[in-house]
């Protein structure tokens, strides 16, 4: 499993790890539809465009997780695969592919900046820690 649930008080904590910045991204947004719903649909997916800018790699994660937790929320969609359309470190245009969902196993209010930093680890793997707001 490329993320790991870390403990945490109130909320849901996760580290997550990959080995480009991109499959970063994407493992984060699986992480995010894991927790959504553990049910996995087949049949015709459905292709969503999403488009984000922030300062830094960092924002621009959360911004990117933020803007597919509402488009969930409001489609009542899980997204688990990513296809990056235009990727830089401030800047994402991408097709999010997912499926319909009669209703969430968890509800997730937002990710949050907390504790997150993306940074690459002595392995040269990419790893930031996240904070699910449940």
């Amino acid at each position: 499993m490329p993320y790991e649930i870390l403990s945490h008080t109130a909320d849901l904590r996760l580290k997550i790890q990959a080995s480009s910045l991109k499959e970063l991204f994407g493992e984060a947004l699986l992480a995010v539809a894991d927790v959504l719903s553990e049910k996995r649909k087949t049949g015709k997916p459905i292709i969503r465009k999403v488009s984000v800018s922030a300062q830094d790699k960092t924002s621009l994660l959360v911004d990117f997780l933020n803007e597919v937790l509402a488009m969930s929320q409001i489609n009542k969609e899980v997204y688990t695969k990513v296809n990056f359309l235009d990727f830089s470190e401030t800047r994402l245009e991408a097709e999010i592919e997912g499926f319909k969902v009669g209703g969430f196993d968890e509800d997730i209010k937002a990710i949050t900046y907390h504790e997150a930093e993306i940074k690459q680890n002595k392995e040269s793997q990419w790893e930031t820690v996240l904070v699910f707001d449940i």
